[in-house]
């Protein structure tokens, strides 16, 4: 553990497991505060509570879809620690859905509730972040992206929509807030061995490895060194920027 992070607080979005889990460890790791949200699983996010260094860190819990309970996510974090330095917005969901897909209903729905968590969740929580960070005098935004946002996936075309928003976003913030000395990146990681991921790796690991150049597919820690990284002030001057973390898989 050092204190390169330490006095800072970091709101991790969908920590109970993952790569949400290996950030707020990361994070805690170098001495930050970390506000450890949930949805529903309690049980495992006591698990990222405990499994953190330090002391402080506690427990959120809401439906990031909610656009008031992004707003009472930030509240309550500052509430308890006076602050918000870094927000991580990990929280995220992800189902296939091809465009042959013959209900429209269902349609309407999966797209609306995919870019309502992935995205619009992370432009409500950056909304109210933004406003403490401002009163601050600095802060640090990151985005949990994807590959799929960047290069484009078949098959799951509104998830890699909604990630791909994410990098332009983090994009447009950088630039309107560089003066005001917030920092917004976003993270693309490609394969990485999570639940999410788990089905897919069990059914075609041997292809999909065959396409990552390192040879394997990334651990959450991998992804949560390159947050932790960003979160630091080593990359204070590197605002906008979208770190792809895919062992080589799409190189741009």
């Amino acid at each position: 553990m050092c204190d390169i992070l330490r006095g800072k607080v970091a709101l991790v979005t969908g920590a109970s497991r993952g790569i949400g889990r290996a950030c707020a460890v990361a994070l805690a790791e170098w001495g930050a505060t970390v506000a450890v949200h949930y949805r529903q699983n309690e049980r495992e996010a006591q698990k990222t509570l405990s499994a953190l260094a330090g002391e402080g860190h506690f427990l959120l819990q809401g439906d990031v879809a909610d656009p008031e309970v992004c707003r009472k996510l930030v509240a309550e974090t500052v509430e308890k620690t006076g602050r918000l330095d870094v927000l991580v917005n990990n929280a995220g969901i992800y189902e296939p859905l091809p465009f042959s897909e013959p209900s429209y209903d269902r349609w309407q729905s999966a797209w609306q509730r995919m870019f309502a968590v992935n995205f619009f969740s992370a432009v409500n929580l950056s909304y109210h972040a933004v406003a403490v960070m401002r009163r601050q005098g600095n802060g640090k935004i990151i985005f949990i992206a994807s590959r799929a946002g960047i290069r484009g996936e078949a098959n799951h075309s509104h998830y890699a929509a909604s990630k791909g928003a994410m990098v332009v976003l983090a994009r447009s913030m950088a630039v309107e807030l560089a003066r005001e000395n917030i920092q917004v990146y976003a993270v693309a990681p490609g394969w990485v061995a999570t639940d999410m991921a788990a089905e897919p790796l069990k059914e075609r690991g041997d292809s999909i490895i065959a396409q990552i150049p390192v040879g394997r597919v990334a651990e959450p820690e991998d992804v949560a060194k390159a947050v932790r990284f960003l979160a630091s002030p080593d990359a204070d001057y590197l605002t906008g920027i979208t770190l792809d973390v895919n062992g080589g898989s799409y190189i741009r």
